[in-house]
């Protein structure tokens, strides 16, 4: 999911701007990466990226998963990233996430291929990670959460730089969202989620729910134990990002405001919502994904005292 080099508000939705395009022509299969990301110069990285973005375009459902043969230098980042975040994730994470973590047990000595970890997701809640080349569409991404699918890239950062990536790649997607939906209780946030998006019939209220999304299940934040804890798999996954979240402006569950709130991907989230414990979490954000329709944006907007076409901006 690659970061395009300007700044960016109302993101989520306009997800394109998350991942870097992929193209298929005369000239093979492609992945435009933008100027300033790291492997931009670099040949190889290209070639490789290239290469394992053809082999997730080429697969359809029920086939076997791609299987990538990954580098050492990929096995290498794989192991960094690992070892550092795990004494932020024993300080930062909530509860579930560690624990959730502890159950799945992921190797932390090589990258796992995606049917590695569907073999260990599945018998806990039942999910299973399908390859993506790239941007999914949006209705497709979040509807396949219904079914208890997340499409997850199967690319690795590049090796210049590996506790930082301006897109998604396999360790945001195993790392955080992965470890995630071992909870079972969390797994059926993202179900609902998905059982939401695929209830909605307009553009304007598919982006009012992942921007919520985004505010929860990318990047929320929870109260227990005393503190704030980090439950959202965009905090789980970022070396820089969890050591600052606490500095940020912390409010209380708002979904108007999580869906209205301009915000830019390319800084660290100023503004995060809390949940006052595990309850709320699946309790109200589960209930909102549960009984989101068409209607809700202009009914909490009224309730805001904000327009209706707010909802919709």
């Amino acid at each position: 999911m690659a970061r395009e080099p300007a700044a960016y508000n109302r993101t989520m939705f306009t997800e394109g701007q998350l991942y870097a395009p992929v193209t298929e022509g005369t000239d093979g299969v492609r992945v435009h990466l933008a100027d300033d990301h790291p492997g931009a110069a670099d040949p190889a990285y290209r070639s490789r990226r290239n290469e394992i973005a053809a082999g997730a375009l080429a697969w359809t459902p029920g086939a076997p998963i791609p299987q990538i043969d990954y580098t050492d230098a990929e096995h290498d980042i794989w192991r960094t990233v690992c070892r550092e975040l795990a004494p932020k994730h024993d300080r930062l994470a909530c509860r579930a996430f560690r624990e959730a973590k502890a159950a799945l047990a992921l190797p932390e000595d090589h990258v796992p291929k995606l049917d590695e970890v569907t073999a260990a997701l599945k018998p806990l809640t039942g999910f299973e990670f399908h390859p993506a080349a790239g941007l999914v569409p949006l209705g497709e991404f979040y509807g396949a959460l219904a079914d208890r699918v997340f499409h997850s890239t199967q690319y690795l950062r590049h090796p210049s730089s590996p506790l930082y990536t301006p897109e998604p790649d396999i360790v945001h997607e195993v790392l955080g969202h992965g470890n995630l939906l071992a909870d079972p209780q969390i797994a059926e946030v993202k179900r609902l989620a998905g059982e939401a998006a695929r209830r909605c019939e307009t553009v304007e209220a598919l982006k009012y729910m992942a921007d919520v999304f985004w505010f929860t299940i990318e990047f929320g934040v929870i109260r227990e134990e005393g503190e704030l804890r980090c439950y959202g798999a965009g905090l789980l996954s970022s070396f820089g990002e969890i050591d600052e979240f606490r500095g940020a402006d912390i409010r209380p569950i708002d979904f108007h405001a999580m869906a209205t709130l301009a915000y830019d991907i390319t800084h660290y989230q100023p503004v995060l919502f809390a949940c006052g414990g595990m309850g709320e979490l699946t309790e109200r954000v589960g209930g909102f994904f549960a009984e989101f329709d068409d209607d809700t944006p202009a009914r909490l907007a009224r309730a805001a005292g904000a327009p209706a076409a707010t909802a919709a901006a």
